[in-house]
């Protein structure tokens, strides 16, 4: 109930990111090869920082 008026880390940030990006990667998949490639690697790079964070 209190959740709500938690902030968010910046992991949770960025794997909200990131599940949004593969999403728009996946619906570009089926118009747009080369957008949707370009939105793979944006989730690629922010899957990085991610790991970054969790092995800190």
């Amino acid at each position: 109930m209190f959740g709500i008026f938690k902030k968010k880390s910046k992991l949770d940030k960025l794997q909200e990111q990131y599940k949004g990006l593969l999403e728009e990667a996946f619906k570009l998949s089926k118009s747009s090869r080369s957008e949707s490639d370009k939105k793979q690697a944006e989730a690629q790079k922010i899957l990085e920082q991610i790991e970054i964070l969790q092995q800190q």
